[in-house]
């Protein structure tokens, strides 16, 4: 079998322009980077609000393992499959990172026939947007810690306590040696403190430039990230050290959304990346509202599984763009369930028909929690070659007699479109159904929830936690958020992806374990509260055996080792 690199090579790929006149878009629509990639111009997207939205497909999964489950494989499948049949559909992803990439991903652009083009370019260097966001957020730590060197005062008339500072800077890089350093070192550099790096897509720049509306809003919530205290104990943004026009600046290419192609044709708009175990974990809002008025059907992914990607984007994305899916679509594998259900890695080519059961609690629990929101749901088991049919017919049983939902076996991955037609016919069918997404969609707490209260409610709801613990530091954090009347955004969990508790090496649907939460961020840019539990990081490291090794130029210079 070819591998993803190598399929990805063999398609033709049509030039840009005539992907765009597909959707109706003249030439002079798009900026053109490249002949296979193009960004939408601003006057572009704001004619297309003016138009009917189409309706809103969101793609989640079950948590994540070692063995894969496809959910961006399944996004593009998907939406093959939707044009198909004589549908429109219009793709909306993130941009990989170069951190799993490298990691241990090798690449995030799909997979066999369900892909996104050019695969190469989309998971290195694209069309510089990370480049971007890590540009302005180092910009702005630069310009904090200016403001320190020369005392500059605040609107308040007192300067910077460097001691407060808590804006770190970022890299797209996994690098866990950065995550803690001093700074200052050298002569004229004082003052000496401890800071760090996070990962670019934890940046709340990130988060901004994917919830903002456009660049007057881009601006604004720039202007309002929190970055330290005065002398005085008042708050200093960004604003306050005028990097917040610098900072735009930067990024005012970067808020253009990218549209590229899959295999099979569809267009595709790739565009913002969060992860959604430290962040929010969806591609931007301007790029699925593109989307929604360029097609019937907008399909799009939350990161990881649903009790992080999708919640985050229920409670988050949703509520900040006014949204409402009219359809969800959870992916599983055999393997993944039977992973779930105990088996160890390596044992996962055999049948278990009693892990693959315990497994399919963790289905079960993850379609329970979407339906529980509001969302008709339909599961896209995503076939590997090693399944047997009596694996798929033990999950298919499940999911009709058992959850009463519909469920499909899908190719898509080896056969394109085709593979997955009787999913396509089946979303579209829920969507055509819910004639008023808004009406039936269910958030689990309202605007102005105090995020004590939100945080417990998502707990107990989707991850099925007993208790949250907030340790001291986590207490003093909510006062302060209290005080300042800030205590009502939206939560954003950052917890392990590996399971419904902070620990990820806790398998399967795991019930009234306690949530602990060490710390909480406020993202006032961005508009919501970090809250991180565990120990989960906001720079990750690198694994024992990074895909980094297996990448590599072949004699021709072509890239190889991406996956």
């Amino acid at each position: 079998m070819a591998s993803d690199i190598e399929i990805a090579r063999g398609a033709t790929l049509r030039p840009i322009r005539d992907v765009a006149a597909m959707l109706g878009l003249a030439e002079t629509a798009i900026a053109p980077h490249g002949h296979h990639i193009a960004k939408l111009l601003p006057e572009t997207l704001a004619s297309l609000a003016g138009r009917p939205a189409g309706k809103l497909i969101l793609v989640t999964a079950v948590n994540p393992t070692p063995a894969g489950e496809g959910k961006t494989t399944t996004t593009i499948g998907l939406a093959d499959a939707l044009n198909h049949i004589g549908r429109r559909a219009v793709i909306a992803l993130r941009e990989p990172s170069l951190g799993p990439v490298f990691g241990r991903k090798g690449g995030a652009t799909g997979g066999g026939q369900a892909q996104v083009l050019p695969m190469e370019k989309i998971n290195l260097h694209f069309t510089g947007d990370f480049h971007a966001i890590t540009s302005a957020h180092n910009l702005l730590a630069a310009m904090i810690d200016n403001a320190v060197h020369f005392g500059t005062p605040m609107p308040s008339g007192a300067p910077i306590n460097p001691r407060s500072i808590t804006w770190k800077r970022v890299m797209d890089m996994n690098d866990r040696a950065l995550r803690q350093i001093v700074t200052g070192m050298g002569s004229g550099n004082h003052p000496l403190r401890e800071t760090g790096f996070d990962i670019t897509v934890a940046s709340e720049v990130m988060a901004i430039l994917c919830l903002a509306d456009d660049v007057a809003d881009l601006q604004a919530r720039l202007a309002r990230i929190r970055v330290a205290k005065d002398t005085a104990g008042n708050p200093v943004t960004a604003g306050d050290v005028g990097a917040a026009g610098a900072m735009a600046a930067l990024l005012v290419e970067a808020m253009q959304p990218n549209l590229v192609q899959t295999i099979h044709g569809s267009a595709a708009l790739v565009h913002g990346g969060p992860f959604a175990n430290i962040a929010h974990g969806c591609n931007s809002v301007i790029a699925t509202r593109a989307a929604l008025g360029l097609s019937e059907f907008a399909v799009t992914e939350a990161g990881f599984g649903a009790d992080l990607g999708a919640e985050k984007f229920c409670h988050i994305k949703c509520r900040s763009a006014g949204l409402a899916p009219a359809a969800a679509v959870v992916v599983a594998t055999v393997r993944a369930l039977k992973y779930h259900g105990g088996m160890a890695l390596a044992d996962l080519g055999r049948a278990d028909a009693a892990a693959l059961d315990r497994g399919l609690a963790v289905l079960a629990r993850h379609v329970e929690n979407l339906q529980g929101l509001g969302l008709p749901v339909v599961v896209a088991i995503n076939a590997f070659a090693g399944d047997t049919a009596d694996e798929h017919a033990q999950v298919l049983h499940h999911c009709r007699d058992g959850l009463n939902v519909a469920a499909h076996l899908c190719t898509h991955w080896a056969d394109g479109p085709a593979g997955a037609e009787a999913l396509a016919r089946s979303v579209a069918a829920l969507a055509d159904a819910n004639d008023d997404p808004h009406a039936h969609f269910a958030p689990l707490y309202e605007d102005g929830t105090d995020v004590e209260v939100a945080l417990t409610r998502v707990a107990h709801r989707i991850h099925r936690a007993a208790t949250v613990s907030l340790a001291p530091a986590a207490q003093k954090q909510l006062a302060a958020l209290r005080a300042e009347g800030m205590a009502g955004l939206p939560v954003c969990i950052a917890k392990t992806p590996y399971s419904f508790t902070a620990d990820e090496q806790a398998r399967g649907a795991i019930a009234g374990h306690d949530l602990p939460v060490r710390e909480l961020r406020l993202a006032a840019g961005a508009g919501f509260i970090v809250a991180l539990c565990g120990d989960i990081a906001t720079m990750p490291g690198l694994p024992k055996a990074p895909s980094a090794l297996g990448i590599h130029l072949d004699a021709q210079g072509r890239i190889e080792g991406l996956s």
